[in-house]
């Protein structure tokens, strides 16, 4: 969970690169959208404290990504032997994650930007944006974004870190691990301590 979290983390931006315009594409809009969102609740961490940068983002993660898609191919095969209220709970838990992990690590803003490239083209009818965190204290991270069109428009269905690093494949290899050991019962309660210490803070500080 180290790399997703630092997947998570290095989404801070500059508002200038994050402003949506007509001009460009709709998969292109819809990052630079979730980055403005994102920004927002960066450089106002301090006064919102976690549930107020929760809150504000929260919102932003519905209208981004395609939960319910990524939320099922976590799990892999473990998926269709769940009941519906299983899965129900699942999607809403897979959300209040993803929201949290950005919550928890967006707590202190220190001039990082984040820079969108372009966009192309990909496998199974998606598209991916590129793009670049740049810290000025440190080392830059490429970010590639992939999304597919739904009924409500473009919305994410994995990031990659560095380019190439699957967050969707590594969130799959550590939950069907906890899966096969624990049961969904034990997903669940795995996922909620990891919400709770993204809320206390204790998260970054064990460097899960």
């Amino acid at each position: 969970m180290r790399l997703l979290a630092l997947t998570l983390a290095g989404a801070a931006c500059a508002f200038s690169t994050t402003v949506a315009v007509a001009e460009d594409p709709p998969a292109t809009r819809v990052i630079a959208a979730l980055n403005a969102t994102l920004l927002d609740a960066l450089q106002h961490a301090e006064s919102l404290g976690y549930k107020g940068r929760f809150d504000k983002i929260a919102p932003a993660v519905d209208g981004s990504f395609d939960v319910a898609f990524m939320a099922e191919k976590s799990v892999g095969k473990y998926w269709k032997p769940l009941s519906q209220a299983d899965q129900t709970a699942w999607v809403s838990l897979f959300k209040e994650f993803t929201a949290a992990n950005y919550a928890g690590n967006f707590d202190h803003f220190s001039g990082q930007r984040f820079e969108i490239s372009g966009e192309e083209p990909s496998q199974n009818e998606t598209r991916v944006v590129h793009a670049k965190l740049v810290d000025p204290g440190g080392e830059d991270t490429e970010l590639n974004y992939r999304l597919r069109d739904t009924p409500a428009g473009p919305r994410i269905v994995d990031v990659y870190l560095k380019g190439t690093v699957s967050e969707l494949a590594l969130r799959r290899s550590d939950y069907t691990s906890v899966l096969e050991r624990d049961g969904f019962e034990g997903l669940r309660r795995t996922v909620r301590i990891k919400i709770d210490d993204l809320a206390a803070g204790r998260a970054k500080r064990q460097g899960s």
